[in-house]
């Protein structure tokens, strides 16, 4: 004869199939986070805590699974300490490199390629941590490296569709004839050749000698472009609109417009 059996489970038992059942729920709603990425943006900072937190919490937040590698050169307004916080927040997504003092845009952009393309990413990102790049621009750049428009893509003021809003005519004036003179002296037809917000398909990256540019800041954006376009790869050019910094200092220098200047002539004689 067959008895019933009454199973009882226990207070622990209990609380630990409500334990088990609430990850399941975490993860499922969390799933984005644990995916593994194709795409890495690279921030270079110094000085940017008003900026960096409300950056990497924004690009996080998108339905298109993005990682962050900072590259922090010892700022001492404490960024990289806002970092190291959300790194526990964020494990495996958001990256720190830290450098030992201000050693420049381009050589921080360098270090960062060279980690990405050491950890497989397909797509390779630019930007600023000032949010003059819009974060949510990443899509659309993205979108126009993965469907074939680009072998790397360029947010540009310059081109059709594309804006620049809070700064003054003077600069204005300045950075669009910078453009048109770096084309004329390089023989490239992008219309925004001193951006900074871009993707990178990761042959892009392979293929040029990018640690052979010395160069640290404008300069090195246009040097990239050129060293791309010299080896074949195709630019797409993404409208955007470019908006000045609302919080800490411009790192604009007469310095590094002359660089920029006198930059490309020597450009054309360098081995990219």
């Amino acid at each position: 004869m067959l008895k019933k059996v009454t199973v009882k489970i226990g207070k622990t038992k209990k609380s630990q199939t409500y334990y088990i059942l609430r990850q399941i729920c975490f993860i499922l709603a969390n799933q984005k986070e644990l995916m593994a990425s194709d795409s890495v943006v690279v921030i270079p900072t110094y000085n940017e805590k008003d900026n960096i937190e409300r950056m990497i919490r924004t690009v996080f937040s998108f339905d298109k699974a993005f990682d962050i590698l900072i590259i922090d050169d010892a700022s001492p307004d404490g960024t990289a300490q806002i970092i190291r916080s959300l790194m526990l927040e964020f494990p495996g997504r958001l990256h720190l490199e830290e450098r030992q003092g201000k050693q420049g845009l381009g050589t921080a952009y360098i270090h960062g390629f060279n980690w990405s393309l050491k950890k497989d990413y397909e797509y390779i990102f630019e930007m600023d941590a000032d949010f003059s790049h819009n974060p949510e621009d990443l899509i659309r750049l993205y979108e126009a490296c993965k469907n074939g428009k680009g072998d790397f893509s360029i947010g540009s003021r310059y081109c059709k569709g594309g804006k620049v809003k809070n700064w003054p005519i003077n600069r204005i004036l300045m950075s669009y004839f910078a453009s048109i003179y770096v084309r004329m002296v390089l023989w490239i037809s992008i219309k925004d050749t001193t951006a900074g917000f871009k993707c990178y398909k990761r042959e892009v990256l392979e293929t040029i000698h990018f640690n052979n540019i010395r160069f640290k800041g404008y300069a090195f954006q246009i040097c990239m472009k050129y060293a791309a376009v010299k080896h074949g790869f195709r630019p797409a050019e993404v409208p955007i609109t470019f908006i000045d910094r609302q919080f800490g200092e411009s790192k604009m220098s007469i310095g590094i417009f002359k660089e920029a200047f006198w930059g490309v002539w020597k450009m054309k004689k360098m081995n990219l």
